[in-house]
């Protein structure tokens, strides 16, 4: 049977090697101009013993000749959800663009793009903050950051995964930053704090703006989904020549951590604690107006005056509640239409912001995609209380990831799912967890629904056995396979050398559609090509990344 090389198979030429030192040299006072992306010459065979090298002979100035042989990742990206081979993505830091709006370390940013490409990677992908591009007033943007970036990941044969991020960075897990959202919306805010979500206590969170006024013109003039659209719209202009070829990905934020969900579970200062059930978030006036005309819509004008009073506090369980405990309020009439609304108002958030995102990148040739949050907690419960409250209406009796993948479907949009790493025997037995099973029955969700599907870790993990679960999900024969993959985090951890490893070969089995076998050190047949590659070649470039 034929075989298809690998990534570590393909070849490709470069330019001499003072033309590539001169590029290093002037990266940190780069312009920002519309370039040609880079065009490869490759050669392959159809065994790694038929596979023969490009050999390229360089001369320099002084008369020394160099031999150059290298090795370049090609996979094409998006792909067909029939496919094995799935591109690996990493996220960058958080901070990757600073508030000063400049590209953050820039040195040590192209020694690691260096070292991932090396490895497989397929891109990187980065938040583009709102509190960041727009802090300087409505409507007065600035990309210059990611402008240096963008170049930076393109010079690298890279593509880049860009998330319109409409969230405060800072409080939640895995956050090393704080970036608030604009300067200018704050103080929209502080003069009308129900524009922000806000729980039964009372109590505001300003990570996200409330869905409850998406459409109404709190925003100087202008509503939150027009904000949010001329945002997009800025983004599309700016970069139009690399949306598309470079720029391969835009996910759309939809909620706190640009999940599509409610503020629900905040962890800033001990509000919420694992595995606390977490506050509905609807008592801003906006929320409270619309609950009360869907009551009324449905002549239930006594229910619509505020939201469940039995439904606990952040840190409770949910046996510690009526509303959540096993035939609780959860499972009444009320229950049962109070859910409706919340997870409704949710879902017409998305249908809007996606709507407006389609419209926008129609025809630029980037996959849309948008993230929707892996709450396995208390998942093994009937009344999946975690969910309840972060707006996803899914129960022991009702699917509540179905209509979301439906949504997606209907514009088109990839659904981003998380704590794809995690086993449902890592967790405490008091949680009542989960991931493995809420993650199949969302690829059973999304294989119905026509959805693409594809996956994140939640928490930072550098062993074998994550690396391994996300292998496993993905030859899962029980639902949608993944089309993509996003590792979170590059940072220093990341390059030291067993958790380096670890990714090479990861990488290396999700190409292989996770059917790879561990490599050899020791293999001199040439199918080690890859890891002597990486462990060769780019050594100097991962200590650079780890050390800077």
């Amino acid at each position: 049977m034929e075989s298809t090389l690998n990534s570590s198979s393909s070849l490709i030429k470069r330019k001499d090697a003072k033309s590539s030192r001169n590029q290093e040299s002037s990266s940190n006072n780069m312009t920002f101009a519309k370039m040609k992306p880079p065009t490869y010459q490759f050669q392959a065979k159809n065994s790694v013993k038929e596979m023969k090298f490009t050999h390229e002979k360089t001369f320099t100035p002084e008369g020394e000749t160099l031999e150059r042989w290298e090795k370049l990742h090609v996979l094409s990206y998006p792909h067909s959800k029939n496919e094995s081979s799935v591109p690996v993505f990493v996220m960058l830091p958080l901070d990757t663009v600073t508030m000063s709006g400049h590209l953050n370390k820039p040195r040590a940013m192209n020694a690691s793009l260096m070292a991932l490409k090396g490895a497989g990677v397929e891109g990187v992908m980065v938040d583009a903050w709102w509190g960041l591009v727009e802090k300087d007033g409505p409507m007065n943007y600035n990309w210059e950051g990611y402008a240096e970036l963008i170049q930076m990941v393109q010079k690298h044969g890279l593509k880049l995964q860009v998330v319109m991020s409409f969230h405060q960075c800072g409080g939640n897990v895995g956050d090393s930053c704080s970036i608030p959202l604009p300067p200018w919306v704050l103080e929209e805010i502080s003069k009308n704090p129900d524009l922000v979500y806000t729980d039964k206590s009372g109590r505001r969170n300003a990570e996200y703006i409330s869905l409850g006024c998406d459409s109404v013109p709190v925003l100087r003039g202008r509503t939150p989904i027009q904000v949010y659209s001329d945002f997009m719209r800025s983004f599309r202009e700016r970069f139009e020549g690399y949306i598309g070829g470079v720029i391969a990905e835009i996910q759309v934020g939809m909620g706190p951590c640009g999940e599509l969900r409610y503020p629900s579970y905040p962890e800033s200062n001990g509000t919420w604690r694992f595995p606390g059930i977490g506050e509905f978030q609807c008592y801003d006036k906006y929320m409270k107006s619309s609950l009360q005309a869907y009551a009324e819509s449905i002549g239930k004008t006594n229910w619509g005056t505020s939201g469940p009073h039995d439904a606990g506090e952040y840190k409770n369980l949910p046996e510690d509640t009526e509303f959540f405990q096993r035939d609780g309020t959860w499972n009444s009439e009320y229950g049962k239409f109070f859910m409706e609304w919340y997870s409704g108002k949710l879902l017409e958030h998305g249908d809007q912001l996606l709507s407006s995102a389609k419209g926008i990148f129609q025809g630029s040739g980037a996959k849309l995609s948008g993230k929707v949050a892996g709450i396995h907690w208390h998942y093994n419960t009937r009344s999946h209380a975690a969910e309840l409250t972060a707006g996803y209406y899914n129960t022991r009796n009702h699917d509540g990831y179905l209509p979301i993948a439906k949504m997606f479907n209907k514009h088109g949009v990839v659904l981003n799912f998380t704590c794809m790493e995690m086993k449902d025997g890592e967790q405490p037995e008091h949680a009542n967890c989960s991931p493995e099973g809420l993650v199949k029955q969302v690829q059973n969700a999304t294989r119905q629904a026509g959805t693409e599907l594809a996956g994140e870790n939640a928490l930072e993990r550098y062993d074998s056995s994550a690396f391994g679960q996300v292998v496993a999900t993905n030859r899962s024969d029980s639902g949608n396979g993944l089309t993509a993959f996003t590792y979170l985090r590059m940072n220093k951890r990341l390059f030291e050398g067993q958790n380096w490893q670890q990714l090479v070969e990861f990488v290396k089995n999700m190409k292989e559609g996770g059917h790879g076998r561990r490599l050899s050190k020791e293999d001199t047949t040439g199918s080690d090509l890859y890891v002597g590659f990486v462990k060769g070649r780019i050594t100097e470039d991962v200590e650079e990344a780890a050390l800077v």
